[in-house]
């Protein structure tokens, strides 16, 4: 390995360290679109959208920039290496000046497609606690339908966003999303113990199921595709009729007579939880057909909320602009200018004392 060639990162290390002073690094990234569009003038420019595991960048070429024909090139899909000065813009963002590009081999394309070791590693903790919680239902019924769907879908989840572009719009981000969602309302059911734990669980990992099949990444592309299923019949739709596709496949494997006589009765279980699904959007105009008219419901509805605005929040920080000290520019689709949050009191440090008797003095 060349070791005069700059630092190789990924995007996101790039947003946290990039400045107005130019910076070499190099980054691996895809190519998930490329436009060609006109400037106020008519000269021709583009604007090349890339990728990696977990963040993606437009770079915006114009037709005076050395490599410009060459980017003119770029297909969607494309495993490329930029090394450049980078800078942060400000108005036009981060940018590299002086690029140099190249295709990477088909070692460091498998590399990239398996993403950023420490993101990885997070999502790895957030797969086994999402198993864990679902391991702990105690109805066996909804602990069933919940592992038939980490079975049968568990690497198309691993590779899923919760969303396009506002929260966890990321490879591998329905999984972020959906653990930490379990571990909130598992608190919250330690706070209001009338809730019923099994349900809320099995609520958290089904509410935006249908979106392995509206947000899921191809296995070997960061740029994700549209699907006919998605954009018909929505993420909503498709999660209650995968649901009833399970519950089917459940009921007709022999354990399920031993359920027959349980209460409550498992059609009643079933409706409980599709209604979860139904309504987690919280409101009509936002897409759910149902609003949210039992206690897991209300409080599923509001979990998912807290979950999308904390992340969007922590993204806003991360990549907004400073307009003041503690003031950061408002990001779509954020409707104000957020405010760093007020840091907490540090936990007073006591001393630890060796001698037994210092102690009892």
């Amino acid at each position: 390995m060349d070791t005069d060639l700059p630092d190789l990162i990924t995007l996101t290390q790039l947003r946290q360290i990039a400045s107005p002073m130019p910076q070499p690094y190099r980054v691996h990234v895809q190519v998930d679109s490329r436009t060609e569009k006109l400037t106020s003038t008519g000269s021709p420019f583009l604007e090349v959208k890339l990728a990696d595991g977990g963040d993606s960048l437009v770079w915006r070429l114009f037709d005076s920039n050395p490599i410009f024909n060459e980017a003119r090139s770029l297909t969607r899909g494309a495993s490329i290496e930029i090394m450049a000065q980078w800078v942060d813009t400000g108005k036009y963002g981060i940018e590299p000046r002086h690029p140099q590009m190249r295709v990477l081999t088909d070692e460091e394309k498998q590399a990239l497609i398996g993403g950023d070791p420490e993101l990885l590693a997070r999502q790895r903790v957030d797969y086994a606690d999402i198993e864990s919680f679902v391991a702990a239902i105690r109805d066996p019924r909804l602990r069933g339908v919940c592992s038939l769907f980490l079975e049968r879908h568990g690497e198309r989840f691993k590779r899923t966003a919760a969303a396009r572009e506002n929260h966890h719009a990321r490879r591998g981000g329905l999984v972020e999303h959906v653990a930490q969602m379990m571990r909130c309302a598992v608190a919250i059911v330690g706070a209001y113990p009338h809730l019923n734990r099994d349900l809320i669980v099995a609520g958290v990992l089904f509410h935006d199921c249908g979106k392995l099949w509206e947000n899921s990444y191809p296995e070997n592309s960061f740029a994700m595709p549209h699907h006919l299923h998605g954009e018909m019949l929505g993420h909503i739709t498709l999660g209650l009729e995968l649901v009833n596709k399970l519950w089917r496949d459940l009921m007709e494997r022999p354990e399920s007579a031993e359920w027959a006589t349980m209460e409550p009765a498992g059609e009643h279980v079933r409706l409980h939880l599709l209604h979860l699904i139904a309504s987690h959007h919280g409101e009509l105009q936002y897409g759910s057909p149902v609003l949210p008219k039992t206690p897991e419901a209300i409080a599923l509805h509001h979990v998912d909320n807290i979950d999308a605005k904390l992340e969007m929040l922590r993204r806003g920080y991360q990549n907004s602009k400073e307009l003041a000290p503690g003031i950061f520019e408002r990001f779509r689709p954020w409707p104000v200018n957020i405010i760093a949050p007020l840091a907490s009191v540090p936990e007073p440090v006591v001393p630890v004392v060796e001698d037994e008797a210092l102690a009892l003095e």
